[in-house]
């Protein structure tokens, strides 16, 4: 049997104040959470020093895979939790966490449900199961700067019992900022690897809104589904024709 108090919690952080506080209230009862905060502008440094359990360290982000394997190193235990700043445990999902046997040959993950504002997301987005618990001396993340996962080869995947809450977008602004973001790290990631088109862009951007909106019945989530979808598909038409443009650059350098 493992003690929670052997498993450290491990946030990357930007500019994270609307949500952090819920996040770090509901760890509490963890002696040791990472939040390493990649250039925040806000209050994020703030609110993770109010709380005793928190070890805050500051630092660039470089991708989401390495900057998530770089604040694991800042962790006291083997056994790394990583969290987004934005997601909240439930009681149930720490009570049953307290009392399991953790295997070195495992991961663990995690049934997580999705909201806008204080809305669940059913159709657009669902629940999802998330690889979140792992021995950071077995494994780690991979080097990829999006859409980063925790290397699972070789390793028995183990469900974990319980419920933790995903609060991504609190406003609309936050979509417009979060595809932003994404869409320039990919085509940042991309450039010279792998060719793109306005006309791509174009037609992945739209049958992403399509695949949101009428395939998973976006439309059932109200006007919060068509924000989703549409958002879904500007951050695909944005991520493609970034790294049209950098492709463009590139051959005239």
């Amino acid at each position: 049997m493992i003690n929670i108090k052997n498993i450290s919690c491990v946030i990357i952080a930007k500019d994270a104040q609307t949500t952090l506080k819920n996040t770090l209230d509901s760890l509490k009862t963890f002696e040791d959470v990472v939040v390493y905060s990649n250039n925040s502008t806000d209050d994020t440094e703030k609110i993770a020093l109010s709380y005793k359990n928190v070890n805050l360290i500051t630092g660039n982000f470089l991708g989401f895979g390495p900057t998530k394997n770089k604040a694991a190193t800042f962790a006291k235990n083997d056994w790394v939790l990583s969290l987004d700043s934005d997601e909240n445990l439930s009681n149930e999902f720490i009570q049953n966490l307290s009392n399991l046997k953790l295997k070195d040959d495992s991961v663990y993950t995690i049934l997580r449900s999705n909201y806008y504002k204080t809305q669940q997301i059913k159709h657009c987005w669902g629940n999802d199961i998330i690889t979140r618990l792992y021995n950071k001396t077995k494994t780690s993340f991979t080097d990829k700067k999006v859409h980063e996962k925790i290397i699972d080869n070789n390793f028995n995947i183990v469900n974990l019992d319980g419920i933790v809450k995903h609060y991504p977008y609190n406003t609309i602004t936050d979509f417009i900022i979060k595809l932003d973001r994404y869409s320039t790290i990919y085509a940042n990631d991309n450039v010279g690897k792998k060719k793109s088109s306005p006309s791509k862009a174009f037609f992945n951007g739209m049958f992403s809104f399509i695949k949101t909106y009428i395939f998973k019945r976006g439309f059932l989530d109200g006007y919060a589904g068509l924000i989703i979808a549409f958002s879904h598909m500007a951050t695909n038409f944005y991520k493609y024709i970034k790294l049209y443009e950098k492709n463009l650059e590139l051959k005239r350098d």
